[in-house]
């Protein structure tokens, strides 16, 4: 069977091409999103300047929901100083450091910040973290006193140099660097006692704890010794409790919330999957549907001479496997080359760390596999399965025709999906939310599938329309073309489906992202009243005297401090407790005089102690109205209940919870405010009174708030999605294109027929470009229709129009990449045909 499924296949290998793309392509993406998946299982970033400790102890930074994968607490969260001793007495521990960091930044002569090697907010620490370092070189000795530091080697100091440092918000001051440390992560280092006392952590709420501890231990005795401190911390740990890391799981403990990363791998391999293996399949089933199609007359034949109706359905899927193990190989191989470039686009955005590697194994490769060959078999055995089923007699009638009846239960299914994708078109219209905006696409995806089904009965109706309303003296090619139409429909409908599923594709995904970005760019515009942002990205966060600074500018008629952290917000669903991550606005009472967030009830000017302010689409779906109390799980997992005493609308640009600042007060990683939004009386005298007071103080830095159309006010989710559609676009246009010349090519004794009874070669080529033409109009036409009400209703519910926002450009390249491609996969296989003399085409065929 092998043998012949071999032969056969030689014998169709343009038909097969279409399937050897369908399933590399299907390869590239599947395996892709593999890599990604693994990848957040799996990966770990590298411990850096925590390579030296064996053994690794911080607060859990994770909230942990059942079923599902924890949210990252971006926030450090502190442990008592105390238990450094603890720890320190345990058998073989050699040392135990207590870690803290805070905003440290160094300046060069010119008072320009120097780019640290960590995150500014906590690169200040004590000398005895130089402990944890892996292999450090020193060179000079430990800071002494008050104005004496170490320093990373790529900073360029030297050892005796004096050099300016702004620490935790204080004014710049000299300090003398009396040693450089050479070592992976390396950050700012005082003293251990000026360092406590710079870190707030002598007083106040902070007093007495630092951030993680660190534990070198006797060599080989690392899984026993963090096996006991897991006992030790077990009867004292907190409500969000403590973490042991040991090797690779080290680096989560650098930085809170790092290990976000690793989850989003996971969610964006979550959300890729469905929509490429649906692709994917739809993609492979179309290109084995037409080449099967091409073999019934074999096909039949052979039931004819006593093939099984098993044996046919058999030998259509070993001549596929046959084309899809040739496939495979180049197609895992160029997945995880995609995965690694994906990787690089989110890493280049901000989205990932730089530092988190891929994990490259086997297991992608095996689903793929898997997944791919069972799509395969699959198809190729259901598009055979009527000429198997069929008595022989009927099945060789039937070979060079279509069936006269199509499905009706497939009809009726087609329709109710389209229909299903009208009703979920609505949820805009209900929802002003990420949640609103993803059934725009969900509902384009799901109205094409219905096309799929329903497509041979609308394009057979629609052909015997037309053909019913041709003049009698029309030409010929046109008579041709569209009796083609209405005798071929399901072929036709092959080739249109996927054209239509492009566009539908394309258009919903695309216009669904410019959309939600214009609502939230006009609720931002609209809701900001300040024209400036004063910010200090390179200190950490602002120096303290910062704010009254800017109040005193002549011409400035408020400056308000504005934060983010990000916020868990519990409430209660179909009688559990169901978790929400946002990233929350922190703001003052005076917010009000530097935002409009078209408050409904209640008041801003209230926002003071533990309160906080919702969202109108919060307090509807959550039940968080005026006066409600909620519970939260703040960004260092603390939980909190806070009472709502103002629900606005503008929720697209300002999210849909916002905190008062007296609530994250002790709960964010620093205390400094990140920006200031300053509001003026809008002259531009007073605009330059603020670029000179920004230029007076080392590490401000001022900028507009008016948004602006470049790639650093695109969120990067945007461009996850521009990318990802970009590849599968990529993939079904391929497909598409040797789908149709897989068509075209297969009509080769059709072709020559027409030419042995008279018709000549310009009458072909004139009938061909014309059943081109209604090939791109239909798929055009539906790809249009499927995609116009979901659109309009997302315009109308995030706009106040029944329209869309996106690029001019886009319909227009869309109609003309349908056309050229209908055209080109068309005209070009028929040309090539009509080269063989038609009755070697037909001795051939």
């Amino acid at each position: 069977m092998l043998h012949l499924a071999w032969r056969m296949a030689a014998h169709r290998i343009t038909a097969l091409i279409a399937v050897a793309c369908a399933v590399l392509g299907g390869a590239v993406m599947i395996t892709g999103t593999g890599v990604l998946a693994e990848s957040g299982l799996r990966s770990h970033l590298p411990p850096g300047r925590l390579g030296g400790a064996d053994v690794v102890v911080a607060a859990d930074q994770e909230y942990h929901t059942s079923g599902d994968l924890p949210l990252a607490l971006s926030e450090r969260a502190a442990i008592p100083t105390a238990l450094v001793k603890q720890l320190a007495a345990l058998p073989d521990v050699t040392d135990a450091v207590g870690d803290i960091g805070f905003p440290a930044a160094l300046l060069d002569a010119r008072g320009q910040v120097v780019p640290p090697a960590e995150d500014p907010r906590a690169a200040g620490h004590g000398w005895s973290s130089v402990k944890l370092l892996a292999r450090p070189r020193v060179q000079g000795r430990p800071p002494a006193g008050v104005d004496e530091i170490a320093v990373a080697a790529g900073t360029g100091a030297k050892v005796g140099e004096r050099i300016r440092v702004v620490a935790n918000g204080r004014p710049a001051a000299p300090y003398r660097v009396s040693a450089v440390v050479d070592a992976p992560g390396a950050g700012v280092y005082f003293a251990d006692g000026t360092a406590l006392r710079l870190a707030r952590r002598d007083v106040g709420s902070r007093a007495s704890t630092v951030d993680l501890i660190g534990l070198r231990v006797a060599p080989g005795n690392e899984q026993q010794v963090a096996a006991r401190v897991r006992d030790r911390l077990a009867a004292t740990a907190t409500a969000t409790g403590w973490k042991v890391t040991t090797g690779t799981e080290r680096g989560e403990a650098v930085a809170p919330g790092v290990g976000s990363a690793r989850s989003l791998l996971i969610l964006i391999a979550g959300s890729l999957g469905g929509i490429v293996l649906l692709i994917t399949g739809f993609v492979v089933a179309g290109a084995l549907g037409v080449t099967i199609a091409g073999q019934r007359r074999d096909l039949a034949l052979m039931r004819a001479v006593g093939a099984t109706p098993k044996q046919i359905r058999h030998l259509a899927a070993a001549q596929s496997t046959v084309v899809a193990a040739v496939t495979l190989v180049p197609g895992v191989a160029l997945g995880y080359l995609l995965a690694g470039q994906f990787r690089q686009i989110l890493a280049d955005r901000g989205v990932l760390p730089e530092e988190l590697p891929l994990t490259i194994g086997p297991v992608p490769a095996l689903a793929t596999l898997l997944l791919v060959g069972a799509a395969v078999q699959l198809s190729a055995r259901c598009a055979a399965w009527r000429t198997s089923r069929m008595p022989a007699t009927e099945a060789v009638a039937e070979s060079r025709s279509e069936p006269r009846r199509l499905s009706p239960t497939r009809t009726l299914f087609g329709a109710l999906l389209i229909l299903a994708a009208s009703v979920l078109s609505a949820a805009p219209l209900l929802s002003r939310s990420v949640v609103g905006a993803s059934a725009t696409s969900i509902a384009g995806i799901i109205a094409a599938i219905g096309l799929a089904l329903c497509g041979p009965a609308l394009v057979k109706h629609a052909g015997e329309a037309v053909v019913r309303r041709l003049r009698p003296g029309v030409a010929a090619p046109t008579w041709l073309a569209m009796s083609n139409v209405r005798a071929y429909s399901q072929r036709l409908s092959g080739v249109v489906t996927p054209l239509a599923m492009g566009v539908v594709f394309v258009l919903t995904y695309a216009l669904t992202q410019t959309t939600v970005l214009a609502a939230t760019s006009d609720d931002t515009r609209a809701g900001t009243l300040a024209q400036y942002e004063v910010s200090a990205p390179g200190l950490g966060g602002l120096p303290l005297n910062t704010v009254s600074g800017l109040r005193k500018v002549p011409g400035v008629r408020a400056a308000v401090p504005v934060g983010t952290t990000p916020v868990v917000w519990e409430y209660r669903q179909f009688g559990e407790t169901t978790p929400e991550q946002d990233s929350a606005m922190v703001l003052t009472p005076d917010a009000g005089d530097v935002l409009d967030l078209k408050v409904r009830k209640g008041a801003l000017g209230r926002l003071a102690g533990s309160t906080i302010a919702v969202s109108d689409e919060a307090a509807r779906t959550q039940g968080a109205g005026l006066g409600k109390h909620v519970r939260l799980v703040l960004g260092d997992g603390s939980r909190v209940e806070a009472e709502v005493v103002a629900v606005y609308e503008r929720s697209l640009g300002f999210g849909p919870v916002i905190l008062s600042r007296g609530l994250t007060d002790g709960h964010t990683t620093t205390d400094l405010d990140p920006r200031v939004l300053v509001r003026t009386d809008g002259t531009p005298a007073t605009g330059q009174r603020l670029t000179a007071f920004a230029a007076s103080r080392s590490g401000l830095a001022l900028a507009t708030t008016a948004q602006g159309a470049g790639d650093k006010d695109t969120p990067p989710e945007v461009w996850i999605n521009l990318a990802v559609i970009v590849v599968l676009l990529g993939y079904l246009l391929l497909s598409i294109a040797n789908k149709l010349v897989a068509a075209t090519a297969q009509r080769r004794a059709e072709i020559a027929a027409l030419r042995l009874v008279g018709t000549t070669p310009r009458q072909i080529r004139a009938m061909m470009r014309r059943e081109a033409a209604v090939i791109a109009a239909a798929g055009l036409a539906s790809g249009l229709l499927l995609s116009a009400l979901p659109l309009g209703l997302l315009g109308q519910g995030y706009l106040g129009h029944p329209w869309p926002a996106g690029p001019a450009w886009l319909l227009p390249a869309v109609v003309v990449t349908v056309a050229l491609t209908s055209f080109l996969t068309v005209e070009l296989p028929t040309r090539h045909a009509l080269r063989t003399p038609p009755a070697d085409a037909l001795r051939t065929a």
